[in-house]
């Protein structure tokens, strides 16, 4: 448990854990900014510790942890649970599948938007150790964010270890902080009463609301809490927030709000001037290492998403390298990798200054938060059963929340909130449009297709030569024969020994147990017909499985078994079932995807590519 603990912190926490760099400041100076009075510190305090505790405590670190697809987490994990259960209609289904794929789009404009502003507001501390610093800022923050997307490729396992104890020290330094300005001016404390954010609304109107855009920003990271369940369980993040996370936040902002309150003009970067002189450098140094674990945290949960999304048929197959031989969870993916790193620098040179970017980040964050609350709500209410009335009422609560932190960022669209709405809009539309195209696809592909068992009777009749070894033919239907088996009979006129019609299942669960791995029907005449099952968080390496399989007259020997694939051309046609222009782009997904023969892992000289073209 100590163990895990300590790791947790590393991962789960680094995005949350280094708000405090920037939030406070953002209330105070950001595009709303508000005049430090006395009045308004105890008030933007109050609705700080009241978010920590309602959004951050109660709704992820109690609540939408317990929702866990077989000890997963993540908004994709939560959709696929939902759609196992025992929901009453097609269309609540379809609905339900819809917003878990604009949550995960969402989720990509996070990952672009969190290395960018974490390591930017971090770096921006050396323009208080001296000015000649403030026109490298950005180009440092480059660097950094460059070098660590080009280490991607080699795996975090080695650089992992180190996490913890530096998020450790980071919690550890930020509560000391906080703690010695509290008790200069424990006054402070009395923000802890909600009265406070009353009178803050109530004394500033409209523009206090808005603020609630910048106090959004102390819960950033709060998805990637629930994503990371599977790595850790569910015990040791709640010990994490509960003994050292959650006490060390409140300690830092209060110590922020207790520093402004005696001196109005730290309001620039009151985390930075929370520091003696002597451990300011010291202070942006360990600030900087923890801004690229953040990073690192959040990039690593992209990878991982996307590998999801391929699983679950959302995306289009791409490259998954595994750069640890002993943890299942350390994976590169050098598409997500290059576009994340792209977007991260266009961010640093577009925006130049963290306050810049906060507008952006907080419209991502709070439009995650409101689907993962109603997805929440529907899972309560088919899988667990809950009563209208108590469902209601804990939605309600969470829900009104959200959306009030929603309502207060996304006036801020114009100034930079737009860029994570595009992305997920553009996210959505390819991950919509190869659901689509898929599903169009396997309807042409099954139109006049064969039944297998009336294929081997014609076989029966009129038999053709059979040659030593076993082939399988990859199916993308059950119990239709694959056009990859026609062409093979057609133009070579033999059959081997053994026919292997083998189709794939990636099931809506993270894992899939080695009793529930395969299922094999002998169909006679040497024809085999299996399906093998994957959970979305496994890899589908088929030959090893293959090799595990024992059955009478059915072996397979790497060296005797040659996989046949189809490989189909998408040609756009004026068929019914999809627009013009997104054929084309379900055609140029497709002719760009990973061949399905890496992605199962077959060895590339036992694997025939049979090609076709597919109108649709």
């Amino acid at each position: 448990m100590a163990g895990l603990c300590v790791a947790a912190l590393g991962v789960v926490y680094g995005d949350i854990g280094t708000s405090p760099l920037y939030a406070l400041r953002e209330c105070f100076t950001g595009q709303h900014q508000t005049p430090v009075t006395e009045a308004n510190v105890l008030g933007v305090l109050s609705l700080i510790f009241w978010t920590l505790i309602l959004v951050v405590t109660l709704k992820y670190t109690v609540y939408v942890l317990r929702m866990d697809n077989r000890g997963e987490g993540g908004i994709l994990a939560l959709m696929s649970l939902l759609k196992r259960g025992r929901g009453r209609a097609v269309d609540r289904r379809s609905l339900t599948v819809m917003l878990g794929l604009f949550g995960a789009a969402l989720l990509y404009g996070d990952g672009m938007i969190t290395p960018a502003i974490s390591v930017l507001s971090a770096v921006e501390g050396l323009e208080m150790a001296t000015p000649v610093f403030a026109p490298y800022v950005v180009p440092i923050t480059a660097a950094i964010l460059l070098v660590l997307f080009l280490v991607q490729r080699r795996g975090t396992a080695g650089i992992g270890a180190v996490f913890g104890p530096v998020m450790a020290l980071w919690f550890v330094a930020i509560g000391v902080l906080g703690l010695a300005a509290m008790l200069r001016e424990p006054s402070v404390l009395a923000a802890v009463n909600p009265v406070h954010a009353v009178r803050f609304f109530a004394a500033l109107g409209l523009h206090g609301y808005l603020v609630l855009g910048a106090v959004l920003l102390v819960a950033t990271g709060c998805e990637a809490l629930y994503a990371d369940l599977g790595h850790f369980g569910r015990r040791p993040i709640q010990v994490d927030w509960f003994l050292l996370v959650g006490p060390s936040l409140m300690l830092n902002y209060f110590g922020q709000g207790a520093l402004l309150l005696r001196e109005p003009g730290a309001a620039a970067n009151p985390f930075y001037h929370l520091a003696p002189a002597w451990g300011l450098l010291p202070l942006v140094a360990l600030a900087t290492l923890a801004t690229v674990i953040a990073s690192q945290a959040v990039i690593s949960g992209t990878f991982s998403l996307t590998r999801q999304a391929v699983q679950l048929g959302y995306l289009p197959r791409t490259s998954v390298v595994h750069t640890s031989e002993t943890t299942i969870g350390q994976i590169y993916t050098p598409t997500a990798n290059w576009l994340l790193m792209a977007a991260s620098m266009a961010l640093v040179f577009g925006f130049q200054r963290s306050t810049n970017l906060a507008a952006a980040y907080g419209v991502a964050v709070t439009s995650t938060m409101v689907v993962t609350t109603i997805l929440a709500y529907a899972l309560v209410r088919e899988k667990y059963r809950w009563a209208l009335a108590p469902a209601l009422a804990v939605t309600a609560v969470f829900l009104s929340a959200d959306l009030a932190f929603f309502g207060a960022n996304i006036v801020k669209v114009p100034s930079g909130g737009w860029f994570p709405l595009l992305v997920a809009a553009a996210m959505f539309v390819v991950m919509t449009t190869w659901v689509e195209g898929r599903r169009v696809l396997a309807r042409r592909l099954s139109e006049g297709r064969l039944p297998i068992k009336d294929f081997i009777k014609d076989i029966a009749g009129h038999p053709p030569s059979r040659v030593p070894g076993t082939a399988v033919f990859l199916s993308r239907t059950l119990g239709r024969t694959p056009p990859a088996l026609l062409h093979n009979l057609k133009h070579n006129k033999v059959l081997h020994e053994r026919v292997v019609i083998l189709t794939v299942v990636t099931e809506e669960q993270p894992y899939v147990s080695d009793a529930d791995r395969y299922e094999l029907e002998d169909l006679g005449g040497g024809f085999f017909a299996i399906v093998l099952h994957f959970g979305f968080m496994g890899t589908p390496d088929v030959p090893r499985v293959l090799q595990r399989i024992k059955a009478p007259g059915l072996e397979f020997r790497p060296l005797e078994t040659t996989y046949f694939a189809g490989r189909e051309t998408i040609l756009t046609g004026r068929r019914l079932g999809m627009a013009a222009w997104r054929k084309r782009l379900f055609a140029g997904m497709s002719h760009n995807a990973l061949a399905a023969t890496s992605y199962f892992n077959l060895p590339p000289n036992r694997v025939v590519e049979l090609g076709s073209q597919i109108e649709i």
